[in-house]
């Protein structure tokens, strides 16, 4: 397992009786490091060990002249230990045993960091093999829950696509009417948009839906996937009757948050807090012991069966108007198709409009047309106002745009795409587009719902 290091690296481990999983000291001058040897990728410096420290972290060695490195006389730290020797070996356990009598709970994996981990071979994050893997890593769920684990597929969630979105509401509903809790293992990048999703395809939800992922894979030390399981387990064991995703409040393992699926947005590319609630307070604080409190008004928790209605139009594109935009890219994605656009307009929904590349023109003709156009916001937090401006005048007034409240871009894409497939009739697009199905759409913008 030492076949990536150069000759001279494994020759010197040879030479001191070192294989790959020994605990090591390495003294470099006035540096000293001691862990485990690890297998290493085949990318970079292939004279520089791999080790695990007892933090959890992986650092590169270089051996250099003068570097000493022997076999370690202490004993490495038993949780390193657990976690290198289930990183090394090639079985895997059948995964842990879950007693029939506690509160039934599925866990759809999906992929995502999840339940992925550093594969030493590419040096990149990949999936685990088995996703029961992630569970032997959380043995208090033992004592939680009582779960079977659903994999109807493997991605990071930059690949997903409205079908895999149908196919997770199909097993939702179908686990939900069976009375399990359900709990969704995604990637972060896009979870909010299967949040969204999830949000509008699940018709009489009754029961919380919670999904969560992982800013950091399972090998390392900071991970946040232990206590955001937990919490995600708790919170389907709620009263909660709503989607929503269930990670970090925190940059520590104290609690995490409840985000209602529909108001709830990526916000940070690695900090473990990343979910916000904008515009709004999130549903609730669940800790890992399974206290929660309540933050805001949710609907309940009841036995209602549940339907997975996942008619959904994909030709809707989600478009953002910045300075020099050029409105003919909405009629070259018509002429591909194209059915309904969301457009991220500036401030309270500006687009260009007094300029050679005014967006007005083209958005009345497709309007005329019955292709309806969303208009929200960049900024986020607030919502689209029609009438402080001249300009928002002509743009919702005269041309005919729809305005998008203060739903999130993305939560309107996603809901855009699935009223049309539905409808196509324009008055209904735009009579539902304005109706509040899911908590997307907050009565009054709450000015003090910034969050660091």
């Amino acid at each position: 397992m030492l076949e990536n290091y150069s000759a001279s690296v494994r020759a010197a481990l040879k030479k001191a009786g070192i294989k790959a999983g020994d605990r090591v000291s390495i003294a470099k001058g006035k540096e000293f490091y001691e862990g485990l040897i690890m297998p290493r990728n085949n990318l970079g410096d292939k004279s520089a060990i791999v080790l695990k420290l007892d933090s959890g972290y992986n650092i590169g060695v270089s051996l250099q002249a003068g570097t000493k490195i022997t076999k370690s006389k202490s004993a490495e730290p038993e949780k390193i230990k657990e976690e290198v020797e289930f990183e090394m070996s090639k079985e895997r356990m059948s995964g842990p045993k879950f007693d029939p009598n506690k509160p039934p709970v599925t866990l759809i994996a999906t992929g995502g960091t999840i339940a992925s981990k550093v594969n030493y071979q590419t040096g990149g994050v990949s999936a685990l093999e088995n996703p029961e893997e992630l569970l032997m890593n959380v043995p208090e769920l033992q004592d939680i829950a009582n779960i079977k684990i659903i994999s109807p597929f493997k991605k990071m969630s930059e690949d997903m696509t409205y079908k895999d979105w149908q196919a997770i509401a199909k097993i939702v509903a179908e686990e939900l009417n069976h009375g399990n809790s359900v709990v969704i293992t995604h990637g972060t990048d896009t979870l909010h948009y299967t949040a969204a999703a999830l949000s509008f395809m699940l018709k009489n939800l009754s029961k919380p839906v919670v999904l969560v992922g992982a800013q950091r894979s399972v090998d390392r030390g900071s991970s946040d996937a232990f206590s955001n399981l937990v919490c995600a387990v708790r919170a389907s064991m709620s009263d909660i009757g709503e989607v929503g995703i269930c990670m970090h409040g925190s940059i520590d393992d104290d609690y995490c948050t409840f985000n209602r699926g529909t108001r709830v947005r990526k916000m940070h590319t690695s900090r473990r807090d990343t979910f916000h609630t904008l515009g709004n307070a999130p549903v609730a604080k669940v800790w890992p012991d399974g206290k929660i409190e309540k933050l805001g008004e949710c609907k309940a928790r009841s036995e209602d069966k549940v339907k997975a209605d996942i008619d959904f139009e994909p030709k809707v594109a989600m478009l953002k108007a910045y300075p020099n935009s050029e409105p003919e890219i909405l009629n070259m994605l018509v002429k591909k198709g194209y059915k309904g656009f969301v457009i991220e307009g500036t401030g309270f929904g500006h687009v260009p409009t007094d300029t050679d590349k005014s967006w007005i023109k083209t958005i009345a003709k497709l309007i005329e047309d019955g292709i309806p156009v969303v208009i929200t916001s960049q900024t986020l937090f607030g919502r689209v106002n029609t009438n402080v401006y001249e300009n928002l005048i002509k743009l919702f007034h005269d041309a005919g745009a729809i305005p998008g409240e203060d739903m999130l871009p993305e939560v309107a894409y996603v809901k855009l795409s699935w009223i049309l497939g539905h409808t196509k009739k324009f008055d209904e697009v735009k009579k539902l587009m304005l109706t509040n199905m899911a908590g997307e759409i907050t009565e009054r913008s709450v000015v003090d719902a910034l969050q660091e």
